[in-house]
């Protein structure tokens, strides 16, 4: 990651995509840990329970517009549980133009985005079993959440699939991960 070219002025943004609850955020943070501590944004902190995949003018805004000059992005995460972006000290979060960057989450890889990407990676995992996966993770509670995401997740990738343009295909099994070339070729 670290020998590809900058994608995002001084930066190389690495995405990784792929179905809710296929492991992307485990993943990214292993993957952040093994190049010595990458920073890691998070989709989830640009989404919001109004607009589950509308959060392109704000990443251009507050992260890309930013680390493309070479400065430190700011942005507000989302509260998830008081639904909404909290306002005041501490609410914004400083994410600094590091030689590799890492944003996981579903759409990482969306067509807006893939000019500005050194690399997608995708989480090869079938939407059910994903799906099975993320709703055990946060039980029932979130279930009626889930039946939204599911159908709005599905929607997203059939207007625009980030899949067939992955450098690498990450799938999971025992003892880790295997990394494998994707549709679009590793590098």
């Amino acid at each position: 990651m670290r020998a590809l070219p900058p994608s995002c002025g001084p930066v190389r943004l690495v995405a990784v995509d792929g179905h809710a609850g296929s492991g992307k955020t485990t993943f990214a943070g292993l993957l952040a840990g093994a190049l010595g501590g990458a920073p890691v944004l998070h989709l989830d902190d640009l989404a919001s329970h109004e607009d589950f995949f509308g959060w392109t003018d704000r990443l251009f805004e507050q992260v890309l517009t930013p680390l493309s000059l070479g400065r430190t992005a700011r942005y507000t995460p989302y509260d998830w549980h008081a639904g909404c972006f909290p306002s005041g000290p501490g609410a914004v979060k400083p994410l600094p133009p590091a030689p590799v960057v890492l944003v996981e989450g579903v759409g990482a890889g969306r067509r807006a985005l893939r000019p500005y990407l050194a690399c997608l990676l995708w989480m090869d995992m079938a939407p059910e079993e994903a799906w099975r996966r993320g709703r055990r993770r946060d039980g029932i509670r979130l279930a009626e959440f889930w039946d939204a995401w599911s159908r709005a997740e599905m929607m997203h990738f059939a207007e625009d699939s980030s899949h067939s343009f992955a450098n690498f295909v990450v799938r999971q099994g025992e003892p880790g991960y295997e990394v494998g070339k994707g549709p679009a070729g590793g590098r």
